[in-house]
């Protein structure tokens, strides 16, 4: 008698873009997946709401050694056609039109001349990778050039930004992607939504190298495969399962506003860099992303357990709507129009997990280097540090292959 080969079942803790597209790959393989969340829906949190750069490594210019850069890149590349398989459908449509300008502030930790140095060496980086043309655009000839002082001048206060540099990163619309996400998600068969479910820890049933059980306050199962893909209190799950925190993290809770227009705008994206200032998307002319982080940031804390529920004590959204508008009409030419002209104003975001502390505002902060991203396995149990948006899709399916046995 040949005795069939029992079918995979993989716990997937976390619905954002990470644990969104690790289920979706495994799902494809015919694998079981059990995909648990605390919000009632995938996709409701800072994966959804954020500005989507596709980094390529240019906004981390205060690490001179390169090594974030360097780790950024693969994932960045990779971004558009792992995306594009797992909805089905083109980015195109739904992307930043332009490269992003880069303007330096008159406070910002590195000069303009070390800026440009930085950049150029990143662009050199991109120009030798596989893969450069399957970035948003077609990066394989990779450049950056300063803005002429007319274009700066219409951009920024003469007093707020000394000189820019247009960079070839677009920006991806994120909450277009997570409806598409979701809408996969909700189609795939072997896909079983575990949605309001606080996972408490996960545990081995005897050995580390074979199954696992997922506690949660009403029951426990057991897994083949668990892979811990939350942000927002994955340290916790660690901890139950025996992984070691990193050296070093933080919590940081924030907010940006996310804007649509009664009619289109030509207006530029623009980081204002290297601390923490602010940025403009501009998806399609009438649909922004605005962000002045200062005013933005709700919560920055070392606690392993952040509040989970920190978004329902916000009592003052408008407040936060208007700071967050004054600091980007000090800095910015043409935010006041787009603001005037605005049909709808959602203040939204999330918790954001790093392995670094420290204010942005100084040059000794650790989170100036976010090179320290990727997965740790204790036997069959995976935590999945995401690190950036624009590398969830790469490290997922580098999980899927290895749990799929590809």
């Amino acid at each position: 008698m040949v005795r069939m080969k029992s079918r995979k079942h993989v716990a997937v803790l976390g619905a954002g873009i990470l644990g969104s597209c690790i289920a979706l790959l495994l799902a494809r393989k015919g694998i079981t997946v059990d995909l648990f969340d605390l919000e009632s829906a995938p996709m409701s949190g800072a994966s959804r709401w954020n500005e989507g750069k596709i980094h390529l490594g240019y906004l981390y210019g205060a690490d001179t050694t390169l090594e974030t850069a360097k780790h950024l890149i693969p994932g960045g590349l990779a971004f558009a056609p792992l995306m594009q398989n797992l909805i089905e459908q083109s980015l195109e449509e739904h992307m930043t039109q332009s490269d992003d300008v880069f303007l330096i502030h008159h406070d910002s930790i590195i000069g303009a001349e070390q800026a440009q140095y930085y950049y150029q060496q990143v662009s050199s980086l991109i120009r030798d990778c596989v893969g450069a043309r399957d970035y948003l655009v077609d990066v394989r000839h990779a450049s950056v050039r300063p803005v002429a002082p007319s274009k700066l001048l219409s951009m920024v206060d003469p007093d707020v930004a000394c000189s820019g540099f247009h960079v070839p990163e677009r920006s991806v619309q994120t909450n277009w992607i997570a409806d598409q996400l979701c809408a996969a998600l909700g189609a795939q068969p072997n896909i079983n939504h575990r949605m309001n479910t606080l996972v408490t820890g996960v545990v081995p049933v005897d050995a580390i190298s074979g199954p696992w059980r997922v506690l949660t306050p009403d029951q426990e199962d057991s897994y083949d495969f668990v892979v811990n893909a939350l942000w927002h209190g994955r340290l916790d799950i660690d901890r139950s399962a025996g992984v070691a925190p990193p050296v070093e993290w933080s919590n940081r809770y924030r907010l940006s506003l996310f804007v649509r227009t009664r009619k289109t705008f030509d207006l530029p994206n623009a980081v204002l860099a290297v601390g923490p200032y602010g940025d403009i998307k501009n998806y399609n002319g009438r649909d922004f992303y605005l962000s002045w982080y200062p005013a933005g940031l709700i919560c920055d804390e070392e606690n392993a357990s952040p509040d989970l529920h920190l978004a329902d004590k916000i009592s003052n959204p408008e407040e936060i709507v208007a700071t967050i508008r004054l600091g980007l009409t000090r800095a910015f030419r043409g935010i006041e129009p787009i603001m005037e002209s605005a049909e709808d104003v959602r203040a939204a975001g999330g918790y954001v997990f790093a392995q670094g502390r420290g204010s942005l505002s100084s040059p000794s902060s650790t989170l100036h280097c976010r090179d320290r991203f990727g997965v740790v396995r204790r036997g069959q149990y995976y935590s999945i540090d995401t690190g950036k948006y624009s590398i969830a899709p790469w490290l997922a399916d580098a999980v899927a292959r290895e749990i799929g046995g590809d």
